[in-house]
C-alpha cells in the first residue's frame, strides 16, 4: 500500500484523509456526536442561503472569529455538547472545507482525537494509496497539522505489513512520537497563539488529545457523515 503525506492537494485517486488540527477537522469529528450530517460550505453567503433551504445550525469562522449572527463558531469544545433537535450542522471555515472541495478521492476527516480509528478506517476501504493530506493555514504550513498527520501515520504503518511510506510522512511520525513535545507546538503556533488570544483555550485543549473518540467522518455527496463499521 502506497502511503504519503502532502499539502493542501491530495495525490491519491483512492483514499485521502483530511488534516486540520486546530480545529475543523475536530469540529466535524466531534459534530458527529450530535448531528448526522455536516455539510461544510465553501462562503458564509453559501451557508446562509443553505441554512433558509434546510433548516439547520450556523457554524464557522474567518480568521479564527466566529461568524457574525451565526450559531457557533468553529469551536470543537462548544459542538461537543451541543443540545439541538436539528441533524443538520452547516459548517464554513477558513481553510478545512476550503480543502474538501478540491478532493477527487474518497475522503476521511482526520485529527489527533481520532487518529487511530481514521487510521485503520483507511486501512479498511483502500485499495493501493492513502494520502494524509494537511490543510495548512491561508496556503502556509502549519506544524499542528503536520504533527497531527504524523500520529495518524503511525498508526496506519503500524497496522500495515506493506506500507510503502515517502519520507515526509517518516518525518511527522518520528516528529509525533514526544506527546510533550507535540502538545507544546499545538499551544505556540501561530494558530494555538491565535486561538488563545480570541479566547480558544479548550478547543486548544480538546484538539491536543490523542484517540479520545472512534468517529471518523466521511466525505460523500458534498456532506459529512459518520462512517459507519
Amino acid at each position: 500500500m502506497k502511503v504519503t503525506l502532502s499539502f493542501e492537494e491530495s495525490e491519491s485517486l483512492d483514499v485521502s484523509i483530511m488534516v486540520d488540527a486546530l480545529r475543523a477537522s475536530s469540529t466535524i469529528t466531534l459534530a458527529l456526536n450530535n448531528f448526522k450530517k455536516v455539510i461544510p460550505c465553501f462562503s458564509i453567503k453559501e451557508a446562509i442561503e443553505l441554512q433558509k433551504n434546510i433548516g439547520g445550525i450556523l457554524a464557522g469562522e474567518r480568521n479564527g472569529k466566529k461568524i457574525d449572527r451565526f450559531d457557533l463558531g468553529n469551536s470543537p469544545s462548544k459542538i461537543k455538547d451541543y443540545a439541538t433537535n436539528s441533524n443538520y450542522l452547516i459548517l464554513t471555515t477558513s481553510n478545512g472545507t476550503r480543502i474538501l472541495e478540491k478532493m477527487k478521492s474518497t475522503v476521511l476527516v482526520g485529527s489527533l482525537i481520532n487518529a487511530k480509528s481514521v487510521a485503520e478506517k483507511s486501512i479498511k476501504i483502500a485499495d493501493n494509496h492513502i494520502d494524509v493530506v494537511m490543510a495548512g493555514v491561508k496556503g502556509q504550513f502549519a506544524i499542528e497539522d503536520f504533527l497531527a498527520s504524523g500520529e495518524i501515520l503511525y498508526w496506519i504503518n503500524k497496522e500495515l505489513t506493506n506500507c510503502e511510506l515517502n519520507e515526509y510522512g517518516k518525518a511527522a511520525i518520528l516528529a509525533s512520537r514526544n506527546y510533550d513535545s507535540m502538545k507544546e507546538s499545538f499551544i505556540t503556533s501561530r494558530s494555538g497563539q491565535r486561538l488563545k488570544e480570541l479566547g480558544y483555550e479548550k478547543d486548544v485543549e480538546i484538539c491536543c488529545m490523542k484517540n479520545i473518540t472512534n468517529n471518523v467522518a466521511i466525505y460523500k455527496n458534498q456532506e459529512l457523515i459518520l462512517l459507519k463499521d
